[in-house]
């Protein structure tokens, strides 16, 4: 038994969720399937499986190899396809991280998009805001804005993203409008990022920086929540423009202080571990997302066409 049979007997085992299920759907026997198992676990010195007569669960070795498998086996059905048909379209799946309001507000969209074009290729998408670890997770690619600071990974620019500072009307009225950042001292408290720095940091128009500290009247890990606080007029936001753009070009929310935060861009990126083989359709995705968001993404937004 060769070693890529091994793979596909095993995704079998975990995706039937038992071995005698495994081997119904191999059109084997069940001592056929579990020899086979034994065998494989012999060989890479680990257990993969915990069995017992009723249940079965991965260890975390046997997680991450599946993962692997999962990831091998799409590879080679796409090389196959593609040696049978230069014209093939994309198919196979592809594993994603992304940021949970940037993923819901924007990447879900554009995966819609991608899917018009590419109906073979499906996506495992975990939303969430915590750093995934691409390789022990399985994950192929991932989603995210910062300042890049991870070497082991490759990355590909898809768009850039504002920090821009909010507030609504009715918040506006009660506390009056902020003109310079000092004037944040005067009474005002903001919708604070869990993940964010506690000191604000803004830049004169002469070049002066200025580190202010707000008071927060809120704290949440979640941009949507916090710009619908600010909506309500709870407090001042200083937030990615993607996650309020359109209360912003709706009037529910205005930009603030822009001759101090003009210069304050971050990007989004598409990432994916350097020694990994990219297949195909995560490459098509990449140069698709990168494409669809552009260098002046549809969320941008211009002080001076705001009413």
């Amino acid at each position: 038994m060769n070693q890529f049979e091994d793979m596909r007997t095993f995704v079998r085992i975990v995706e039937a969720g038992s071995i005698s299920k495994a081997a119904e759907q191999l059109s084997m026997v069940k001592s056929a399937v579990s020899r086979r198992l034994t065998e494989l676990e012999k060989r890479l010195g680990v257990t993969l499986l915990t069995r017992t007569t009723r249940t079965q669960k991965l260890t975390e070795s046997g997680q991450s190899y599946y993962q692997q498998c999962i990831r091998i086996i799409d590879d080679v059905a796409e090389i196959e396809s593609g040696i049978r048909d230069k014209n093939c379209a994309l198919a196979g799946r592809i594993k994603i991280a992304a940021p949970l309001s940037f993923g819901l507000s924007h990447l879900g969209q554009a995966l819609r998009k991608f899917n018009e074009i590419n109906p073979d290729v499906f996506f495992d998408i975990d939303f969430n805001d915590r750093q995934v670890d691409l390789v022990e997770e399985g994950f192929d690619l991932a989603i995210r804005i910062a300042h890049l600071n991870d070497s082991s990974l490759m990355a590909r620019r898809l768009t850039s993203i504002r920090l821009i500072l909010c507030a609504s009307p009715v918040y506006l009225a009660k506390y009056g409008e902020p003109k310079t950042p000092e004037e944040l001292k005067k009474g005002h408290v903001k919708l604070h990022y869990q993940s964010a720095k506690e000191h604000w940091e803004f830049r004169s128009p002469e070049g002066r920086e200025i580190n202010i500290k707000v008071p927060a009247i809120v704290t949440a890990n979640n941009g949507d929540y916090l710009c619908q606080a600010a909506i309500e007029g709870q407090g001042l936001l200083f937030s990615p423009d993607f996650i309020c753009y359109k209360a912003i070009r709706a009037g529910q929310l205005k930009l603030l202080m822009c001759d101090y935060i003009d210069n304050q861009i971050v990007n989004a990126y598409a990432v994916y571990p350097q020694n990994r083989h990219l297949s195909q359709r995560v490459r098509s995705l990449i140069d698709f997302l990168a494409q669809y968001f552009g260098d002046v993404p549809y969320w941008h937004v211009n002080p001076t066409h705001i009413k």
